[in-house]
């Protein structure tokens, strides 16, 4: 009866531990009004393989403006293949780039969150105007999405006791 007894305990201990709450996403979206995401984040199994390494976000139109997701410093602008290209380093190992933004920003120019950051071309998205949003941490791409929604689960809890 008693290892029953622990048994349960034990069960019951997690549930019965405070958790620390996940950390809020704290940057804003860099279009306006809240986009449609068009293409969702896919990232590679292996970092040599096809993927999609960031989101595609719906732009109602070229030229319109981009804003910067949080404050940085700008660490690239320029033309990678036949897109123009802006990187922000956000700070602690954090790097958004938006792809195809035309900027008159230059290397080094520090930007804060929501200042805008250069305008959407054509050339992303074949039957619409988009934005491509990646973010990396270190070497590693991460799902923007996450810096600007909770992506955790929804987790249904039990009616506490009493309730009707």
């Amino acid at each position: 009866m008693k290892a029953t007894f622990l048994f349960a305990a034990v069960l019951l201990l997690p549930a019965a531990v405070p958790q620390a709450p996940a950390p809020r996403p704290d940057w804003d979206w860099p279009l306006t009004p809240r986009p449609a995401v068009v293409r969702a984040f896919d990232p590679p199994d292996k970092p040599w393989l096809s993927g999609h390494r960031g989101v595609d976000l719906e732009a109602a139109d070229d030229g319109g403006p981009v804003a910067s997701p949080a404050s940085g410093t700008v660490s690239f602008v320029g033309v990678v293949v036949d897109r123009p290209v802006i990187t922000i380093d956000h700070g602690g190992g954090l790097r958004s780039s938006f792809e195809p933004v035309d900027s008159a920003l230059a290397t080094g120019d520090v930007v804060t969150k929501g200042q805008i950051i250069g305008t959407v071309q054509a050339g992303h998205c074949p039957a619409r105007g988009c934005v491509h949003w990646g973010v990396r941490r270190g070497d590693d791409y991460v799902n923007p999405l996450q810096f600007v929604t909770d992506l955790r689960p929804s987790i249904l809890l039990p009616l506490s006791p009493g309730a009707g």
